[in-house]
């Protein structure tokens, strides 16, 4: 087949719209399993190299990623987001974007490799010369991955990016655990994410038939890459909010303590990213074609909104109660200091998935310099709050954030609301019912610790689960419940007949 065939048929989205409903659940089922199952392996490796290494380890590497996550966002320049949400792009567009963003990777990478030796004396750790050389590959290999991914991502191919993404999780993760095996400490940690980003990028080159063609000037990209830069901005606003507790605590309290809070935050994230993952893969080209039906784009919002609080809710109730018994069976006893962390930290996490879908909003309307100037006005508000706790260390770097971060949240879906049909009521009525029951479930889960006062870890998780388990039980009396219940199974019946008729 002509290359620019294939070209034209990887572009293609016209047959999306017959179908749009029904790819959206297929697509949300999908891409749940392939989360489901890189959760269960990347949780694996989580366990297995939590007691092959020590915390200072993670830490070395945590002081590294700290940094270079600031730079993901230009790896991408938002210009992926471009791609997907562009009502119509042509080859020669999407091939200019991606000879940008494979030029902006490799300038990435040659900046970060540039700034070993700041790294090493911001740190006062010699280490961190060669790992920072490493890591400084993530920028080249995710400026070839990110036009591919998003054409596949643009077509709802949710199915391919599934398995894509267990394919990788399958290769990086023993390889990994064997490196920690023979001695390898913080190598083996640092090549975890490497060889996950360097298989997707493979993968994603063979799953789609698009190859780019050369760059041209006349291609028409101005409004993509304003667009993306945004975006970019955006994100790099995000990370730099995302990753200022673990810089401060690198710098004020060195790697030790970073280690175990990195490993609370980072486990914490297993589940956040489980879910908001999924979502944003699925949210943003599905809500992308409805910008023109701004009641059906509330509605469809609020029901995803409903559904992941009402999968989120319980999780980190859960979490928040049996903090210390889930962080020694998971990390080991060594890691008991992260108890406490954990379970602060917590606090946030659902407002965190909320978040996530803020950012839907914005990205799917095209309204990424609203974002970025929303952005730009949290940011020192939550960096400002990891300043505040740092004197009285990690609990406290934790605990201002979360607080803090919970108290704008409000503030910042309102912003995200603006210009469509929907308000802090009708979310706040969508999720009032789980959020109610994940309430309950922790109060009688707490009473029962309370009174059965359980020594050992597993005694202490059963009685946490048994807890939640029978505050749903009795929710089923309740006809709120029982009401959003039929709704969640009407959505499931919904799932089978796309599934049948795909």
């Amino acid at each position: 087949m002509p290359v620019q065939e294939l070209s034209t048929d990887a572009l293609s989205t016209e047959h999306l719209h017959a179908d749009l409903r029904g790819r959206s659940v297929r697509g949300g089922l999908w891409t749940v399993s392939s989360q489901g199952a890189t959760f269960l392996i990347g949780s694996v490796a989580t366990v297995v190299l939590a007691r092959l290494l020590a915390p200072a380890d993670f830490g070395l590497v945590a002081m590294v990623t700290a940094i270079t996550g600031l730079g993901q966002a230009f790896a991408d320049l938002g210009l992926s987001e471009a791609t997907i949400q562009s009502q119509e792009i042509n080859q020669n567009q999407v091939s200019t974007l991606f000879w940008i963003n494979v030029a902006v990777g490799f300038t990435l990478t040659l900046i970060t490799a540039a700034l070993a030796p700041v790294l090493t004396w911001f740190y006062r750790e010699p280490r961190l010369m060669d790992l920072t050389f490493l890591l400084s590959l993530t920028f080249l290999i995710c400026g070839l991955r990110v036009q591919h991914e998003a054409l596949l991502k643009r077509r709802m191919r949710f199915l391919s990016l599934g398995i894509r993404n267990v394919a990788s999780y399958i290769l990086a993760v023993p390889v990994a655990i064997v490196m920690a095996l023979h001695g390898a400490g913080y190598w083996s940690v640092a090549a975890l994410p490497l060889i996950l980003n360097f298989t997707q990028m493979a993968l994603s080159w063979l799953m789609v038939r698009w190859i780019p063609s050369l760059p041209r000037r006349d291609a028409e990209v101005r409004s993509l890459v304003a667009f993306g830069g945004n975006v970019a901005a955006s994100y790099l606003v995000t990370n730099v909010n995302r990753s200022a507790d673990q810089v401060l605590i690198g710098w004020y309290w060195a790697a030790g303590p970073l280690g175990l809070y990195s490993r609370a935050y980072n486990l914490l994230m297993l589940p956040v990213r489980q879910l908001s993952g999924p979502a944003f893969s699925v949210a943003i080209p599905a809500f992308s074609r409805l910008q023109g039906d701004p009641e059906r784009f509330a509605r469809y919002y609020l029901r995803a909104a409903n559904l992941m609080v009402w999968i989120s809710a319980p999780i980190f109730g859960f979490l928040f109660v049996a903090a210390k018994p889930v962080i020694v069976l998971a990390l080991g006893n060594q890691w008991r200091e992260a108890a406490p962390v954990f379970q602060i930290l917590v606090i946030s996490a659902l407002g965190q998935v909320l978040f996530e879908s803020a950012l839907w909003l914005f990205v799917s309307r095209g309204e990424s310099a609203r974002l970025l100037k929303l952005l730009l006005i949290l940011s020192p508000i939550i960096v400002g709050s990891f300043a505040i706790g740092l004197p009285f260390g990690i609990k406290g770097v934790a605990l201002f954030g979360s607080l803090v971060f919970v108290a704008i949240l409000p503030w910042i879906l309102k912003s995200a609301f603006r210009g469509t049909d929907l308000t802090l009521q009708r979310l706040g009525k969508a999720i009032l019912c789980p959020i109610s029951l994940c309430l309950a479930g922790i109060a009688l889960a707490e009473t029962a610790l309370c009174l059965i006062a359980p020594q050992a870890i597993v005694s202490q998780l059963l009685v946490a689960a048994l807890g939640f388990a029978v505050a749903y039980s009795l929710s089923a009396l309740v006809p709120a419940v029982r009401g959003e219940a039929m709704t969640l199974s009407g959505l499931y019946s919904e799932l089978r007949l796309s599934s049948q008729t795909a």
